[in-house]
Order: C-alpha cells, then structure tokens, then sequence
C-alpha cells in the first residue's frame, strides 16, 4: 500500500515530486477530483495508485488519506476562489488525523509574507500580508501550524518562489517561450529589470522526496529558493540567444492589468499581487542546505534550454517531468 499521498498531483510541482519518488521505487498515491486528470498523467506508472475525492465530504478525504503515512499538500484553487485555501485545509487536516496520517507537508507561497523588509527573506520574516491572498494562505498556514503545536499531525511548509519549466504554462515565462519558439507576440508583466528568481519544476521534487524523510524538518517552515537572482529581462535575452530569434514583447504594468481587469476577471485578481514584480522578495534557503544537504539547482541556461525544447516538441509536463530522474 502507499504510504505517501498527493492531493492535488496533478499540478506540474506534484509531476515533478511524483517523478522523484517513483526514481527510488517507491510507491505512492495521487489523489484529485477527477480520474481522467489523473491517468492522464500517472496512469502507466505502474508505482501509482490512483484515488479520487471530494474535499466537501469528510468520508471522502478520509478514506482518500487511509494507510498513508505521510500527506503532501498541494490542492489548487481558482485565483479568483483563494477564500477556499482555509476551508479546504481544515478539511483535509480532518480527515487526515481522522486516517491517522502522521505526517504533512504543505507546498507553500511567499504570498503570507506580504511586502519584504530585508533581502533576503528568511523563514523568520514576519507574516505581514497586506492582501487578500495573502491573508487567505497566512490562515491555510495556521491551520496546519496549529495541528502541529497541539500534537495531532507533523506538519511542514515549503515556500517557493514563482516557478518555470517544460510545459509549465501558469508561468510570469511562458508566454515568452511559445513566442521564442513559435513567434508572436510575449505579453509580460512588467517591469521586466528588477531582480527575481525562478525555481525550475524539476528541481522541487528531489527537494520534497527528502525534506518528508527528515523528522527534523517537522514543526518548521522552510524555503527552496531560485538559483539565483536574476531578471526576467535577463532570461528573455537567454531564450533570445538559444533560438536566434528576437522577441516582440507587449509588457502589461499595474495600471494596464487595472484596465484590462474591467473585462478580464484573472488579470483583475493579479493587480493585488503586482507588488512581487515591482518590490523584489528574494529568498534565502541556507537554513534547508543546513538540513538536507546541498540542493541541486537547475541553471538558468539549462532551465531555458529544457523549456524551449519542450515547447519545440509540443511536450507538456506530464511527458516531461515524470521522466527528469531516472
């Protein structure tokens, strides 16, 4: 039986975790609301059980959590539902506890921090968010934290940064790839020179598959940061150089996201959160290279160089990542 769950694997993160699991022979179960997402994914992965749930049904998630040892979060919401994040991991947390899991680690953002007031931001940073998603991933947050501190579950969180990678299309870079690739035009929110970081999807999962075999890493909440400070400008130049092909670029600031916003509910929602490109928040992750070990990290150049290629190829994440570790 599996005894490591993901609910909501169907994401590219919970790709990227579920190929790193499986490269050590390990079994493990992926849960969500629909089967067909599912084998769609995992489904001739013979190390993957696949189960499906309803999170508004307590015997759902709990028998969707039975026999597992240890849960890793990562279920979605609509960008314009995050008043669902709390609910959805009280629920969770229930039927859990309820299953006897013992341990869960959540996939988290640097949403809760709100505006930075150092550079680089370490776990110790006060959670001060000032917006509404914010707030909402801050109460997702204290929920696990607490079922942790009163001794019902391990509980853990894992803080990226904005992510890219094959296939991965909910990406500030991903419009500039099809574009570098196929033409047209990229639409980028800008601006596009002040400093940032990426993670590359691939990299999480290895990052994940040990962190949930650590005990010490229980009780804390910890970063995996990009490989380093760079621009989105500066990638843009990458994909430039790799493809030969220059860029026509249609940049979108906050007063023209305002705009379209009046007619365009998503591009709405991503005003409040327009601060994370105009006031860099930068991660420090030395405090996880002290507990797991050194990370490997995927160089902006290779990131971009595997991107472009699967972009080539018409190659989506599911095709991607579940074969990244051997």
């Amino acid at each position: 039986m599996s005894k490591i769950a993901l609910f909501g694997a169907a994401g590219v993160v919970g790709q990227s975790i579920a190929a790193a699991i499986g490269a050590h022979g390990q079994p493990y179960r992926v849960v969500g609301r629909t089967e067909a997402s599912l084998r769609k994914v995992f489904g001739t992965d013979p190390l993957a059980e696949i189960v499906t749930w309803n999170p508004d049904s307590p015997a759902s998630v709990q028998a969707a959590a039975a026999g597992v040892e240890t849960l890793i979060y990562l279920v979605g919401v609509d960008y314009t539902k995050f008043q669902l994040h709390p609910e959805l991991m009280r629920k969770t947390l229930a039927g859990a506890i309820a299953a006897g899991v013992k341990n869960i680690l959540l996939i988290g953002t640097v949403y809760p921090y709100g505006r930075a007031k150092s550079r680089p931001v370490r776990e110790d940073h006060p959670r001060e968010p000032h917006t509404f998603k914010g707030r909402m991933r801050k109460a997702q947050e204290d929920l696990l934290m607490q079922a942790h501190a009163d001794g019902c579950i391990n509980a853990t969180v894992l803080r990226l940064p904005d992510f890219y990678g094959p296939g991965v299309e909910a990406s500030l870079l991903h419009g500039a790839a099809k574009a570098a690739v196929h033409g047209g035009t990229a639409d980028m929110l800008g601006p596009l020179d002040l400093p940032h970081e990426f993670v590359f999807v691939p990299d999480v999962g290895p990052v994940v598959a040990k962190l949930v075999n650590t005990p010490a890493a229980f009780g804390k909440i910890w970063h995996f940061a990009g490989v380093g400070v760079t621009t989105q400008r500066e990638l843009l130049s990458e994909m430039e150089r790799q493809t030969g092909r220059k860029l026509k670029l249609r940049v979108v600031g906050k007063t023209m996201l305002r705009l379209i916003g009046l007619f365009v509910p998503i591009m709405r929602e991503m005003v409040e959160m327009n601060y994370l490109i105009t006031e860099p928040l930068i991660m420090d992750d030395s405090a996880l290279q002290r507990l797991i070990g050194p990370l490997r990290k995927t160089s902006y150049a290779e990131g971009i160089r595997q991107t472009l290629a699967a972009e080539a190829n018409g190659r989506t994440i599911e095709s991607v990542s579940l074969r990244s570790h051997p």
